[in-house]
């Protein structure tokens, strides 16, 4: 039970700390469905693990009518997971996720495949996941690593980076947290290079070029002599 009490201030903690709209730790009892959902997979997920599997998914069933979030209690999750929003969340079975990781409202830790193993993500520790971001089947998201609204990822992100995109692209590789600190939605700070669009612009570049090598050539031939007539031959019949 102290072990329990102490994962719920942790779970405070952690919401006051990300979230500047947390006014009081009240006001997160209460208030918060992210806070509420972790609660309910924590009972649940103790129904689970002791094989109580109808009082575990309904738990879990219960947890989600009140809170909008849908975490199956086969989920491991770890120490203060912060859900901002949470309404359309959906966790997995066997998803797995780390320490401090912070997901926002309609992510998706789903599978693609219907084989009883291994099919749902893991997200490693200080990941955060932007609200509607589908992250599917059984791939990695590296420690820091940032998933930016509306991103669909299918392959292993490396720790430390900000993927964007549909499928997602990689648009960032320094630490995140080390130079920014937190960042709402996994969104980063300033301008998001695209990598299609700075391709374009190589291109744009190159026709460019080729233009001015072309207009050269041509007004250097403008510009070059005629080549002098040549004169009439001796003994050439002339006219009637």
């Amino acid at each position: 039970m102290a072990a329990f009490i102490d994962r719920l201030r942790q779970d405070i903690d952690v919401i006051m700390e990300r979230d500047p709209a947390a006014r009081s730790r009240i006001e997160v009892v209460f208030c918060y469905p992210g806070f509420h959902a972790l609660i309910y997979h924590r009972l649940a997920h103790g129904a689970w693990k002791a094989e109580w599997y109808f009082l575990g998914r309904l738990l879990s069933h219960i947890g989600r009518m009140l809170t909008g979030i849908e975490i199956h209690p086969g989920a491991t999750i770890g120490r203060r997971l912060f859900i901002d929003h949470g309404m359309g969340c959906v966790i997995g079975e066997t998803t797995e996720i780390g320490d401090d990781v912070t997901l926002y409202q309609g992510v998706t830790l789903g599978g693609v495949a219907l084989e009883k193993e291994k099919r749902h993500p893991t997200i490693m520790d200080r990941a955060i996941i932007g609200s509607s971001a589908q992250v599917l089947g059984p791939i990695t998201v590296g420690e820091g690593a940032r998933i930016g609204a509306n991103t669909v990822v299918l392959k292993d992100v490396p720790a430390g980076v900000t993927m964007v995109g549909s499928p997602a692209r990689q648009v960032s590789a320094r630490p995140a947290e080390a130079t920014e600190g937190f960042r709402a939605y996994g969104t980063p700070k300033g301008d998001i290079p695209d990598p299609v669009a700075a391709a374009l612009d190589g291109l744009m570049g190159e026709v460019e070029s080729l233009r001015r090598r072309v207009e050269k050539v041509e007004r250097d031939d403008a510009n070059e002599p005629s080549p002098p007539a040549e004169p009439p031959r001796r003994g050439a019949e002339k006219p009637s």
